[in-house]
């Protein structure tokens, strides 16, 4: 909402400067976007009439001027402009005036003195573009300032409005804020009814009062169309952002900028029989003033008459039905039409109006007889005419119904911190117009017709609170015991492992959650994503179920700039359904912790040679994070990974994950260049983590033994090192593997699997008897349950 802080305080003008008004505002509520002036800074600037205008001898583009600015001689002032021609009356900078720093002295130009400038709107700042000089009203008094004469020392506020505050989409309720807040005598437009000179009505039919319970129509006969409009309503119009059309137009526009009451003015000749408020039959068609030819819905309320459609209510009215310069009787209606019936009935068509953008807000269902009444008299004023009778159709029981609201004196100190007496309160609310009851400690307060956005307890509190002042209200320290909230020790937080991968050389990234269709085929197999039903972007209409394209995309960003080595991780909630496809909740929703290698393993140096990184570089990496716990690997196939170099993530025998090297096809088609390394784990899985627990460090030497198995190809050494495990007694600190053979003196498809045990004992040191028993036992063990042979 753009507003001049002129007209504004023609209706109330507290004593507050410019600046002080707009903090006000915004304090308010009604937050000041945007504060200017409406011409630039200069002086010494005065209305002048051009008495002659002849070619410059020496120039094909210059004139020189004889021009009248009300001084005792007439001043030569040479001008480029192409429209300056005798006659017309401009603005005139006189010799020793300013214009935002630019000094006007005597010159001569191509060997004519001239002695001042005659000015366009853009270099008095009034406009951004000139097509010449700027031309001013014939009656515009010659000498006369031109600040003064056209009312430059102007400020444009543009208010961010917020929805529920449609009662402050006109000057009108504008002025009733700022007087309510500062307690100004407020002076509104009188809106007096005009009295009738002729009887001529049109019937008026509520085919839908629900969506319309109020409707008021006036027949206005010997208008004068091409009546020009007045030079300080063209103003007031071109300072709210609106263009002057003509004057019947300009009318209707001023008034709902006035009052806030849309109106719309059809040509009487051009209606047949009584005007219908209904909705539209089906094929209906309206062609709309700004040319659009619109197929209204079934909900989209209608103007007619008995004949044909004339207008979107509440929206725009038609061509067929619109006044023109020879337009000679006009039929004005006021009306008040429910939000709910013209909410989103204009952006379905793709168009805005500022019509639509009131109504779908609320506008005060008891103004349109005054708002009527008061363009009826500015079209008689400008116009001339004669009015004939309004003509109202009302369906009482369909109109709103403010009803009163309780106010408890102790909730407002509760909610507030503040004491504020009984009176004190009532004073505030009568300021706001709002009627006030008392019972015992309660009010009872009835809001006005304008005030939609008042309908329970907090609102009125909200009310109390912007009046007495937001920067009134003491800041009080919250008191009360501080204590930090426990967290088991085997338990980390998500900030733990964030640093623990970033240790590791990987870089957070924080990826969108709505992702492509294609990345949940590629990279999850997931032909059932969940769709989002109004995505920001085509290319984002799912929900993730993993981070992996995320990630791809990044790899896929940084080896396009020519950064080969990458690291990156993300900790990220995926959404997907459930085995069965059915929304579990809506969908599961999963934190999970996924990173992604690719490039060197370590950055170039001269100290060893390049290597990139491989399977067991970035396992190894997801180990360092499960420590003090270890995890199993198994083989497994997974859509994104390649299908031989992919693992299954395994934790107390449950999967948490995978690992592996992206599949080849997808580095081919995303242009990776050489295949990354990811894994995906689940984050719960990272959390837990072992309470550490003292243990005696043995005082006597280990013994170390090697025991070299021989198994099937195909088994894997994770199998056999569980095995080995489940049979180890107390003594047994260690097994890892160290060796894997195959070749001279092994089978064909068999293998030899080479373990290192080591144990020791707290008590004493250990005999050759007791570790050949434990040997001897790991062994047959190993035998028995999965056919391994000791290596000869």
């Amino acid at each position: 909402m753009q507003f001049s802080e002129l007209w504004l305080r023609s209706f109330v003008s507290p004593a507050l400067d410019s600046d002080a008004l707009g903090h006000l505002l915004t304090m308010a509520g009604l937050e000041v976007e945007e504060q200017d002036g409406v011409a630039g800074p200069f002086s010494k600037v005065v209305v002048a009439r051009i008495v002659e205008a002849e070619k410059h001898p020496n120039a094909d583009k210059l004139r020189v001027c004889k021009v009248d600015a009300g001084l005792e001689d007439l001043l030569q002032i040479v001008c480029g402009a192409p429209n300056a021609a005798a006659g017309m009356k401009v603005p005139c900078a006189l010799v020793g005036a300013d214009l935002a720093g630019f000094a006007i002295k005597p010159a001569k130009l191509r060997g004519v003195e001239s002695f001042g400038m005659l000015c366009s709107a853009k270099e008095l700042g009034i406009s951004e573009e000139s097509g010449g000089l700027l031309e001013l009203p014939e009656d515009a008094p010659i000498g006369a300032d031109l600040r003064d004469y056209l009312a430059l020392d102007d400020t444009l506020f543009t208010i961010k409005l917020t929805p529920n505050r449609a009662d402050c989409l006109s000057l009108t309720g504008i002025a009733r804020e700022v007087a309510a807040l500062t307690g100004s005598p407020l002076s509104l437009q009188d809106c007096a009814p005009v009295a009738a000179q002729h009887e001529a009505t049109r019937a008026i039919v509520l085919d839908a009062p629900d969506a319309c319970p109020r409707y008021c129509g006036r027949i206005i006969r010997g208008v004068d169309a091409k009546a020009p409009t007045p030079q300080w309503m063209k103003q007031r119009l071109a300072r709210s952002g609106i263009r002057s059309i003509s004057a019947l137009v300009d009318v209707t526009n001023y008034v709902m900028l006035e009052l806030g009451q849309p109106l719309h003015a059809f040509d009487e000749a051009k209606l047949n029989g009584a005007i219908h408020v209904r909705f539209p039959v089906q094929g209906e068609q309206v062609l709309l003033l700004n040319g659009q030819s619109v197929l209204p819905a079934a909900d989209t309320l209608l103007i007619a008459d008995e004949s044909r459609a004339l207008a979107l209510a509440g929206v725009m009215g038609g061509e067929d039905s619109g006044i023109t310069l020879e337009t000679r009787d006009l039929f004005l209606e006021s009306a008040f039409f429910a939000p709910d019936a013209i909410a989103g009935r204009a952006r379905s068509h793709g168009f805005s109006s500022d019509a639509s953008y009131r109504f779908e807000r609320g506008v005060d269902y008891a103004l349109p007889g005054k708002a009527i009444e008061r363009a009826t008299r500015l079209i008689l004023d400008i116009c001339g005419g004669q009015p004939g009778p309004i003509r109202e159709a009302v369906e009482a029981d369909k109109l709103p119904v403010r009803m009163p609201i309780r106010l408890r004196a102790a909730r407002v100190r509760r909610v507030l911190g503040i004491a504020l007496s009984a009176d004190t309160v009532a004073e505030m609310f009568r300021r706001l117009s709002l009627e006030v009851a008392r019972d015992g400690e309660d009010f009872l307060v009835t809001p006005p017709s304008y005030r939609f956005d008042l309908e329970i307890e907090e609102d009125l509190i909200e009310e109390i609170a912007r009046l007495h002042g937001y920067d009134n209200i003491p800041v009080v320290a919250p008191r009360g015991p501080i204590s930090m909230l426990p967290r088991p020790e085997a338990r980390r937080d998500a900030m733990s492992i964030r640093r623990l991968v970033a240790g590791r050389e990987y870089q957070e990234v924080i990826n969108f959650a709505f992702v492509e269709e294609a990345w949940e085929a590629d990279f999850a197999g997931n032909s059932d994503p969940v769709r989002l039903a109004n995505p920001i972007a085509s290319q984002m209409s799912v929900m993730r179920s993993t981070l992996l394209g995320g990630l791809v995309a990044n790899l896929a960003t940084n080896r396009k700039r020519q950064t080969s080595r990458v690291r990156v991780f993300e900790i990220g909630r995926c959404f997907a359904r459930d085995p069965a496809g059915q929304p579990v909740d809506g969908f599961s929703q999963p934190i999970r912790l996924a990173a992604l290698a690719g490039g060197l393993v370590r950055p170039e140096q001269w100290g060893e040679a390049g290597r990139n990184v491989d399977f067991f570089d970035i396992k190894a990496d997801l180990e360092a994070l499960l420590l003090p716990r270890v995890a199993e690997f198994e083989r497994a196939a997974h859509p994104a990974l390649h299908p031989g170099r992919s693992a299954r993530v395994m934790l107390d025998g449950r999967s948490i994950g995978f690992v592996g090297e992206l599949h080849p096809v997808w580095v081919q088609r995303y242009e990776l260049g050489s295949a990354p390394v990811v894994f995906e784990i689940e984050l719960d899985a990272l959390l837990d983590t072992v309470t550490p627990a003292y243990r005696e460090v043995s005082r006597f030497p280990a013994v170390t033994r090697d025991l070299a198995l021989v198994v099937d190809q195909g088994m894997a050494a994770a199998s056999l090192l569980k095995a080995l495990w489940s049979a180890a007694p107390p003594i047994v600190q260690h097994i890892e593997l160290f060796d894997q053979y195959q070749g001279k003196g092994i089978e064909q498809n068999r293998k030899s699997l080479a373990f290192r045990v080591v144990m020791q004992e707290t008590q004493k040191t250990l005999e050759d008897a007791e570790v050949d028993a434990v040997m001897t036992a790991l062994t047959r063990h190993a035998e028995e349950s999965l056919g391994a042979k000791l290596r000869a």
